[in-house]
């Protein structure tokens, strides 16, 4: 095989993964195991030492969960990855090596309403502070920044409106400010948007949703670009000063781009346990397989339903970014060429009752809390996956009471479209 960058497609398929040498199989097998034999007292000492990779247990690595983290690190065009047992554990991961007590993260105003509730409420019990901002105004993101901020965050495509970030100009203020842009891809997935590309440090991903694509698992991944200086300033003691766990090595001097990528295994992993199943790992490596698939097509039923949604007088307005009215249409170009995903918002004309008529109405659509399945999905986040917050954080967060959230699946667009009009003549009427 030519040393030629590879496709999307085939690295879907094929990075992180070859046939078992024992056995010639080509699924990735599930190592359904604790632990791993070592082969003397020598090779034990090494790999606690970190001088030589490999496994030791299973809290830390897996050979069925290292070949996932490969598979997504490689789509994303990232140095490595850290899979974990979800997205919310990622999110917590991912600040892990980054934050100390005293410490704050700027985050997008505009995120799911589990990840405000984690930001605003669990972290302070780690003594860690979030400030949300608009991150469309660059003006306030740089005033919210100051010498305890360690991290920026948003989604690519936020949950639930839809709305694309401008991640190019929010790189550059967390470039100017030495620290990293931390950015949720989930609702993108790597077919639609490489967030490295446009400057980010660190991508999360909650794997439950488009990556595995049929709602059987919860997973989560980091992926480090392998391209930050942990030791540019002292805002990182974790990555650039000496570890004491490990007889005082220090990460990212001793391994570089893959620092960041071991430190959350051989610290991460080790002390706060949020590790990814096999059977799980397995699940989501064969749903990756179809992702490029799968995503056109989502686009494909999304921008048709949205234009409809748009068209019809019982809805007062549409969120999709795929729409020419939607504030972040102009984004889809650069930072998400090949659509702007599957998930958004519209409002139902009669508010609150409406909606909620509405989803007791949908027969094709499944109501649940979840999203990025192939099944059509929908909830009333006001009522559900948003209620926690109040009425000035659900406006913010694009989520007000006579909204829904819609996931699009792959079903045949006109299916789609007619269990929304029977429910929507139910609900207005």
């Amino acid at each position: 095989m030519s040393d030629r960058p590879q496709g999307f497609d085939t690295l879907a398929v094929h990075a992180g993964t070859s046939p078992d040498p024992t056995t010639g199989a080509v699924q990735v097998p599930i190592y359904q195991t604790t632990a791993y034999q070592f082969r003397d007292a020598d090779h034990a000492a090494r790999l606690f030492n970190l001088e030589e990779v490999g496994n030791i247990y299973s809290r830390l690595t897996n050979p069925t969960v290292s070949a996932l983290a490969a598979r997504v690190a490689a789509l994303e065009g990232g140095a490595g990855a850290v899979c974990c047992s979800s997205g919310h554990a990622a999110q917590i991961m991912a600040l892990f090596p980054l934050m100390r007590p005293g410490c704050n993260v700027v985050a997008s105003s505009r995120l799911y309403g589990g990840t405000i509730q984690q930001m605003t409420h669990t972290f302070e019990k780690f003594g860690w502070h979030a400030k949300l901002v608009d991150l469309d105004d660059l003006d306030a993101v740089r005033a919210a920044i100051d010498a305890d901020t360690r991290a920026l965050f948003c989604e690519t495509i936020a949950n639930p409106g839809g709305y694309i970030a401008d991640l190019p100009a929010i790189a550059k203020i967390a470039d100017a400010a030495g620290v990293p842009l931390v950015v949720d891809n989930t609702s993108a997935s790597p077919a639609l948007c490489r967030p490295i590309e446009h400057g980010a440090t660190l991508v999360v991903h909650s794997a439950t949703k488009y990556l595995t694509g049929n709602g059987t698992v919860t997973g989560g991944v980091i992926v480090d670009s392998g391209r930050f200086d942990w030791s540019a300033s002292d805002k990182f003691p974790s990555l650039s000063q000496p570890e004491a766990a490990y007889h005082g090595l220090t990460f990212h001097k001793a391994l570089g781009p893959m620092a960041y990528t071991f430190w959350n295994i051989a610290v991460g992993l080790r002390d706060l346990g949020m590790t990814m199943n096999p059977q799980g790992a397995h699940y989501t490596l064969m749903g990756i397989e179809t992702l490029g698939l799968r995503m056109a097509r989502h686009v494909e039923n999304a921008k048709t339903v949205a234009e409809w949604l748009e068209a019809d007088p019982r809805v007062d307005y549409v969120t999709y970014a795929g729409l020419a009215s939607s504030p972040s249409h102009k984004r889809v170009a650069t930072i998400c060429p090949k659509g702007a995903g599957a998930l958004f918002t519209f409002a139902v004309r009669g508010g609150y009752d409406a909606c909620v008529k509405l989803v007791d109405s949908l027969k094709m659509f499944n109501h649940v809390a979840n999203l990025g399945d192939t099944r059509s999905l929908i909830i009333h986040p006001a009522s559900t996956t948003h209620r926690q917050l109040s009425p000035e954080q659900l406006e913010a967060a694009g989520a007000p009471a006579n909204v829904v959230r819609v996931s699009i699946g792959i079903e045949n667009a006109a299916d789609i479209i007619a269990d929304l009009d029977q429910a929507l003549a139910i609900a207005t009427a």
